[in-house]
């Protein structure tokens, strides 16, 4: 019997596969669908405070920061009805879910403002959540503030929340930095407890009729994943702190492929949202029988195996495997 158990964000997980923040988990009962399929933890939808609170400061940086400034918003600015207005009844999910399940809740906050940021992460620790994950994902589009600006902005925000609450913090990021690995680091200096890579970025349409840009969700499939993978394998040991790989995973051998570069948990949504968490024992079976295959006997004896700083050549992650990509149809052609 193989053992799945690992440890994430200083949680005891039953084995690596996560419930990441989707519709799936607004309503108890799906979220107990999802615990009893297998589900080691649930990362509960994201609470915007934009959706909370219309100031017009906020919506005016809202606006001015991009189209499209936050990860799992589908439109310029979604309609409240289609929301909970108010932290609330989020609030009050969290509390249901954790009487409900017997597995760890994660929040998940989006925030605008750097106090509201930190009142809404204190209201769901209060709530009773295990963790907290930032979803700290913004398009930034005025030429005229630099990168390291942007950078120190949420190095600062980071720092202000984890001075203000207990629980381990999470930090879900986009790919979109300039030197990931630095401002990585930089990121678990101020406090983060894990990383999660990397959050989906929600690409709008135009709709030539109708003269409308338009929310366009498209689910990932698993060439989604090899990006994430690629940063999970390189930061793995070089941070004190856990990884979560997101994006791209649909089956066992993917959960084991994040497992192997480095990843402490592995975040399904799309396969989720597509098969239903039934789908989610099917992986586990998927992972039980790859591991009694490759006779490895538990989880912890794979993590990392396939890390930047565990596999032969090293470069393998890096640009010398550029050339060596681009030329292996050479003999196909």
């Amino acid at each position: 019997m193989v053992d799945l158990s690992t440890k994430y964000l200083g949680l005891n997980l039953k084995n690596p596969i996560v419930a990441s923040s989707s519709p799936l988990s607004k309503k108890v009962e799906n979220a107990k669908r999802l615990e009893d399929a297998g589900a080691a933890a649930i990362v509960m939808y994201s609470l915007f405070e934009e959706q909370i609170k219309h100031e017009s400061t906020a919506l005016d940086h809202f606006l001015n920061r991009g189209t499209e400034s936050f990860a799992e918003a589908l439109t310029y600015f979604p309609e409240l009805e289609h929301y909970y207005v108010g932290p609330e009844n989020y609030l009050e999910l969290i509390q249901s879910l954790k009487k409900a399940l017997d597995i760890p809740v994660i929040g998940s906050l989006n925030g605008v403002s750097a106090g509201g940021w930190i009142n809404y992460a204190r209201k769901i620790e209060q709530a009773g959540a295990d963790a907290l994950e930032l979803n700290i994902y913004s398009l930034p589009t005025d030429p005229d503030v630099p990168g390291d600006q942007i950078e120190a902005e949420y190095v600062s925000l980071v720092a202000s929340i984890r001075k203000e609450i207990s629980i381990p913090l999470s930090i879900k990021l986009s790919p979109y930095f300039s030197s990931l690995a630095h401002f990585a680091s930089r990121l678990v200096k101020a406090g983060a407890n894990g990383l999660t890579l990397f959050n989906r970025f929600y690409q709008p349409d135009i709709d030539i009729d109708q003269l409308e840009v338009v929310p366009n969700l498209v689910l990932s499939d698993t060439d989604d994943m090899r990006l994430p993978l690629r940063w999970v394998a390189i930061l793995n040991g070089r941070l004190d702190a856990n990884l979560a790989l997101s994006s791209g995973v649909h089956s066992g051998e993917d959960v084991l492929k994040a497992v192997m570069a480095g990843a402490n948990a592995v975040m399904l949504t799309s396969e989720l949202l597509r098969s239903g968490p039934g789908r989610i024992q099917e992986v586990l079976d998927e992972m039980k029988a790859l591991m009694v295959k490759l006779e490895y006997e538990s989880i912890t004896q794979m993590h990392g195996s396939m890390s930047q700083k565990s596999v032969a050549d090293p470069t393998a992650f890096e640009r010398a495997y550029y050339m060596k990509t681009l030329t292996s149809f050479d003999n196909k052609l």
